[in-house]
């Protein structure tokens, strides 16, 4: 009775790790904020021919901004204990930018609106089964592409200084690394999974506004929870 209740367990999760090549879908919980690289300058008031200038700069910040994806999943089988991964992810996800200044009046949160849709390609290293279930690490990296629309980013449009855009690149790289835990149920597998983005190249799109003009850099970091069905 234990040798037939094991070999049952075994085929649970449909016999989907036996298939060289099989699919799913993905839910994913995203949170995401920016590493920001300041000027040496980057407290200096800004001022220009279309702005008469704000007071000078006391912080800049980025709080995590919360944000959900959809996708699927492509799984090519390596081998027992490895698969290659190609995940493409329908992503909506707001960052912000909090600017204090020394004039409180001046003080403005602002918003980069995105609309991304996200190419991730990774390998998964897996252990070994034990009953039903299974722990995962994986690494990879992910081409993303922001395809909402550029009204909203146009800051020639915007004759308040005030509410000018911090603009992002619409295209950029990032490298990827997480774990997570396979859960095999009667005719499907489960794997719940966090993953570390970090982006590979300056995101700031530099343009003479009193948002853009204190900071050097701005790189993306993205902390995703995902739920996989395959």
């Amino acid at each position: 009775m234990s040798l037939s209740t094991l070999a049952s367990a075994q085929n649970w999760g449909g016999g989907v790790d036996d298939e060289p090549l099989h699919f799913g879908f993905t839910f994913q919980y995203i949170s995401s904020e920016f590493k920001i690289l300041k000027k040496a300058n980057w407290q200096n008031p800004y001022s220009d021919a279309e702005d008469s200038g704000s007071s000078s700069l006391r912080s800049i910040s980025s709080t995590p901004s919360a944000g959900f994806g959809i996708g699927f999943v492509v799984n090519k089988r390596l081998g027992e204990n490895a698969d290659l991964r190609f995940t493409p992810v329908l992503v909506f996800n707001d960052r912000s930018l909090t600017y204090e200044y020394f004039n409180s009046n001046d003080n403005n949160i602002k918003k980069v609106q995105t609309t991304l849709v996200e190419f991730p390609l990774g390998i998964k290293i897996k252990s070994n089964r034990r009953n039903n279930y299974r722990a995962y690490i994986l690494g990879g990296a992910k081409y993303s592409t922001d395809i909402s629309s550029k009204k909203k980013t146009n800051n020639a449009l915007q004759t308040d200084p005030m509410s000018k855009f911090v603009n992002n690149e619409r295209k950029y790289l990032s490298y990827e690394a997480g774990f997570g835990l396979d859960l095999y149920f009667e005719y499907f597998k489960m794997s719940p999974e966090i993953k570390l983005s970090y982006g590979t190249s300056n995101a700031l799109i530099s343009e003479p506004t009193r948002y853009a003009a204190p900071i050097d850099k701005l790189m993306l970091r993205h902390v995703t929870f995902s739920l996989f069905f395959e």
